[in-house]
């Protein structure tokens, strides 16, 4: 396609996903359910369909080259696909909070003020290689009543094309527009550029990928846009703590799924558990094939234990403590206690997730407070800073900024407030 020709296309989809925005930010409640049930239905019936344009782009990508964990997020296994059904029953099943009023009080001069929650209007959505975002970014849309333009990753197109014609078909059977859901045909980059540029018919902009995209995304974008840029999460090993849940949470928290941005990345352990904690982690790891990176402390303990001889261990440079390896790398460091853990938290988190394991109530607490993160957790796997884990239905994407969304974006992260006022003939004097 020509430049020309890249811009007639986004500029008619943004044109019709203007229009159809109009039309689902009206849509009664039970379509918008009728139409994620259908989805449900059709992606659980497709299922040669998607292995077949799915093991395409599998195949493709593996071809190509492409690294390992980004091939992973590319397939679409049964599991994944039976997960995505689940998400679209339990939006399906959530109440509608399209229209509800909150908030309503009379004021000293007899109106009543209130807000309304009300969709954003359009969104686009730009990722790269997980083609469940489009049914995620979907099904989500659908619910908070917006309208949607997919962008995903030239890796993935068989894949979203083929998720892309089940979401217009389950929209069309529940009586709403297939305009409102609207996949990118091309994989031209230049789609992007024009996606994010367009205020006219583009609220916000939501990046899902890696730190390079984003960071394009962030710099580029003429509308506003909701982001995290990196994944590097913390698991905070206290004194004192159950020992043996410690262990059980550190291995899933990193070798449950390697690739995902909620992945633990970094290991502090207080010195109070150190000795008796990381030996027994270690062998963890060393079974599984983790690469340990350590501070000098750390890696003294581990070095000291014959049982360890065969462990991957490595010394810990500056870089590490900020690292999202996505990969079977942890970088581990002994810290004093809870003050140390937090302030290096905030130092070198990227801000998306972290957890403390702990028996100490008052350590507990002050994590919470105190680590400056979208999601902060107490004796559980970062592993579930997910939205459907977080009972959302499905996730748009995780925000680790600080204005209209942060954590895991779900419908809410997805609507606005507006002022509503009631009155019964009140003027101004």
């Amino acid at each position: 396609m020509t430049s020309q020709d890249v811009s007639t296309l986004m500029q008619h989809m943004g044109a019709r996903a203007r229009a159809a925005s109009a039309v689902m930010a009206r849509a009664p409640a039970a379509r918008k359910n009728q139409a994620l049930r259908e989805l449900a239905r059709l992606l659980g019936e497709a299922g040669p369909e998607l292995q077949e344009a799915n093991e395409a782009d599998v195949a493709r990508a593996q071809a190509a080259g492409l690294a390992a964990p980004m091939v992973d997020r590319l397939r679409l296994t049964p599991g994944i696909i039976a997960t995505l059904q689940e998400g679209c029953l339990q939006l399906a099943s959530m109440a509608d909070i399209i229209g509800e009023i909150s908030g309503m009080r009379e004021q000293p001069s007899g109106i009543r003020v209130g807000q309304m929650r009300v969709p954003l209007g359009v969104f686009g959505m730009i990722y790269e290689s997980r083609p469940n975002v489009t049914i995620e970014a979907a099904s989500l849309s659908i619910k908070s009543g917006n309208a949607c333009i997919l962008r995903g990753g030239s890796e993935a197109i068989d894949s979203n094309k083929a998720l892309a014609r089940l979401v217009g078909r389950a929209l069309q059977l529940a009586g709403l527009p297939e305009d409102a859901v609207q996949l990118v045909p091309t994989t031209d980059r230049a789609a992007v550029g024009q996606l994010i540029a367009m205020p006219d018919y583009v609220d916000v902009i939501i990046p899902r990928g890696g730190k390079g995209l984003i960071e394009r995304i962030s710099a580029e974008a003429k509308v506003p846009v909701i982001k995290h840029l990196d994944g590097n999460c913390h698991t905070y090993v206290d004194h004192p703590c159950d020992v043996a849940m410690a262990v059980t949470i550190a291995d899933n928290a990193k070798t449950q799924k390697y690739s995902p941005c909620n992945a633990t990345e970094s290991l502090l352990v207080a010195r109070g558990v150190a000795a008796d904690f990381l030996p027994r982690i270690a062998a963890v790891y060393r079974d599984k094939g983790v690469e340990m990176r350590c501070d000098p402390e750390a890696r003294a303990i581990l070095a000291a234990d014959p049982a360890l001889q065969d462990a991957r261990l490595a010394e810990a440079t500056e870089a590490d403590w900020s690292a999202e390896y996505l990969a079977p790398i942890i970088s581990i460091r002994v810290v004093a206690g809870v003050d140390e853990a937090i302030a290096h938290i905030n130092r070198y988190s990227s801000h998306h997730t972290d957890a403390i394991v702990t028996t100490d109530h008052v350590h507990a607490q002050r994590f919470l407070r105190e680590v400056d993160s979208a999601s902060v957790m107490v004796n559980a796997s970062t592993r579930f800073a997910d939205g459907f884990e977080y009972g959302l239905g499905a996730e748009i994407g995780i925000s680790t900024d600080k204005f209209h969304a942060r954590g895991p974006v779900g419908i809410e992260g997805l609507t606005s407030l507006k002022y509503v006022v009631l009155g019964q003939g009140e003027i101004r004097r």
